[in-house]
């Protein structure tokens, strides 16, 4: 009987060390772009959380997962920005310190991730993108990817697993992906834009009304699609994206808590609130699915998302998330926006101003963010994080009706507001 016991005890030790490793980097790269922006790329063996902080001159990129014994404590770096990089075990989790030479803008840095990709042989991957004083970041093709749905939660037990976001998710397109989009939207504008040469700078042409009469007709032109901005909700077509789903949970609570599960009941209810003042609503997914279906690629997933506002001819797409954080004190509400049209940032603020002001957490406020489903589609969009499910106290809060019903509530007054 000892015998079994102490092989038995082995084996525990064995499966809880394979449990402890199973987060690795294996590898730390960096490249410029034509632009100078700057990447770094952490290779990951499993799903790991991430924050980026600076401290004095230095960027961090902190990554929830053990320093493989192959990575370098260092490397030389090329480029405007750095000389050079660190790499810091700290144990349960690693830390990619950049020295910088010159100081950066406000939101000159973004990170995100991109899920393991089996058809490739990609692993997980968390990266983080620099742009230089002189270089632009606001969607004029400087930066060569597009990031989307934020940062992963680490599955693994360790002590910092209040880690950020998620599973198998972020997701961006690829450099090549980018360039047929740019070919498109570039011989898209040159045709639409033939009769208005005074909109030839933007994505999209506005045509604003003539008199009141005409508000409701307010439309914007792209491609084949177009979308209206005012006249009352009434008839208005919304698209609502349930962040996450199927083969991809988002966050994970520290009670185990999704935040696909989350997301998808304060959509159903958002939609019925907006059906209830005369819009009509779609949505990407109406249970716990895959948009594109299994195994799709990061492009395609995200893709399918952005397709059904497209398919519809929607007015506004409205994605809806739960944030997360290594700090497990950051909490509150916060809308992304990406400034392709003149009415992004205006329905951005409209629902942060809704929900900043009939909550009682943190206002993080509104941002601008180069999101994947935000970015790619035509019409005005916005990305809400719906709090912290790392936070302790908002993790309860969003699992309770009372929340989810204000929270869709208050997001359907800031669309209504919109509209107005």
């Amino acid at each position: 009987m000892r015998k079994i016991f102490l092989l038995t005890l082995l084996a525990c030790c064995m499966l809880l060390g394979a449990v402890a490793q199973a987060a690795q980097i294996t590898d730390v790269k960096w490249g410029v772009n034509k632009a100078d922006v700057l990447r770094i790329v952490v290779d990951v063996t499993d799903t790991a959380g991430y924050a980026v902080d600076m401290e004095g001159d230095t960027l961090n990129l902190t990554v929830n997962a053990d320093k493989g014994a192959q990575v370098p404590h260092s490397k030389a770096v090329k480029s405007s920005l750095a000389d050079s990089l660190k790499i810091v075990d700290k144990g349960s989790y690693t830390v990619v310190r950049v020295p910088l030479k010159q100081r950066l803008l406000e939101k000159s840095y973004k990170a995100f991730v991109l899920k393991k990709d089996p058809a490739t042989g990609r692993p997980f991957r968390v990266v983080l993108d620099v742009t230089p004083r002189q270089a632009s970041y606001n969607g004029s093709g400087a930066a060569t990817t597009v990031v989307s749905n934020r940062p992963v939660v680490s599955n693994r037990p360790t002590k910092n697993n209040s880690s950020i976001k998620k599973n198998t998710v972020i997701k961006t397109s690829t450099a090549a992906d980018k360039k047929v989009d740019k070919k498109k939207s570039s011989s898209k504008k040159k045709n639409d834009n033939k009769k208005n040469t005074a909109a030839a700078k933007t994505e999209t042409t506005v045509n604003k009304p003539v008199n009141k009469s005409d508000a409701d007709k307010l439309a914007v032109i792209k491609g084949n699609g177009r979308f209206r901005t005012s006249g009352g909700l009434d008839g208005k077509i919304i698209t609502l994206d349930a962040g996450h789903g199927g083969s991809d949970p988002g966050a994970i609570g520290s009670d185990g808590t999704k935040e696909k599960n989350i997301t998808l009941p304060i959509t159903k209810m958002l939609k019925e609130i907006l059906e209830d003042k005369g819009a009509k609503v779609y949505m990407t997914r109406t249970t716990d699915v895959d948009v594109f279906g299994p195994n799709a690629s990061d492009a395609e997933e995200l893709q399918a998302r952005v397709n059904v506002g497209e398919k519809y001819n929607s007015d506004m797409f409205v994605s809806l998330h739960i944030n997360s954080s290594v700090n497990k004190n950051v909490g509150g509400f916060s809308t992304y926006y990406y400034p392709k049209t003149d009415n992004d940032l205006r329905l951005a603020q409209n629902i942060q101003n809704k929900l900043a002001a009939n909550f009682g957490v943190d206002d993080l406020g509104v941002r601008q963010a180069n999101f994947y489903v935000i970015k790619r589609i035509s019409m005005p969009a916005v990305l809400v994080e719906m709090c912290f499910i790392s936070n302790e106290k908002e993790l309860t809060l969003m699992k309770g009706q009372w929340f989810q019903k204000k929270t869709a509530r208050l997001i359907a007054e800031g669309i209504e507001k919109y509209f107005a």
